[in-house]
């Protein structure tokens, strides 16, 4: 009698490792989150000594030109009115293995003088915040390790997400 339900229980976990042991590929939704137009709401520019933090800039206040950051399904992904000039760019998007930083070989023009001309902003994005409404990416110098005399320059790019009417780059 007791062999009964001893051979049903090892026929269950027989069955359980069998279902468990099949490969899962891909099971991670974070790159269908990026997927649709997102609008800057704001840039921050905080610069830094080592982990001391030595001045806060809010951007962008002056601009007038709604500026969207758009990917797709296919990693292609662009961006209009980059730092309030006219223009649309196209690129490429991807995310890390580790799925914390968005790699993007977008050449946006840029305004500042230190760039030339041309920069690739999002080219190192580490993702801060990523949800069905917004995005948070922080560019510069963004590293886990450095030096504690070391300047740093991190921008911060807040977005929102806009509906699919919204104007692709």
């Amino acid at each position: 009698m007791k062999k009964i339900p001893l051979l049903f229980c090892l026929c269950l976990v027989g069955i359980a490792l069998i279902v468990n042991s099949c490969k899962k590929d891909n099971l991670s939704h974070i790159p269908d989150l990026f997927v649709g137009n997102w609008q800057l709401a704001s840039i921050t520019v905080t610069n830094y000594v080592g982990d001391t933090q030595i001045s806060l800039d809010t951007l962008n206040k002056i601009c007038d030109k709604t500026q969207i950051f758009a990917f797709s399904a296919d990693n292609s992904c662009g961006y209009s009115n980059f730092q309030c000039e006219k223009d649309s760019v196209k690129g490429r998007w991807s995310l890390t293995q580790n799925k914390l930083f968005l790699v993007s070989d977008m050449v946006c023009k840029d305004t500042t003088k230190a760039s030339g001309g041309s920069s690739k902003p999002f080219e190192n994005a580490r993702i801060v915040t990523l949800g069905n409404y917004g995005l948070v990416l922080e560019t510069g110098d963004v590293q886990p390790n450095y030096s504690a005399t070391k300047k740093r320059r991190i921008m911060r790019y807040g977005f929102v997400r806009q509906k699919k009417s919204a104007t692709t780059p």
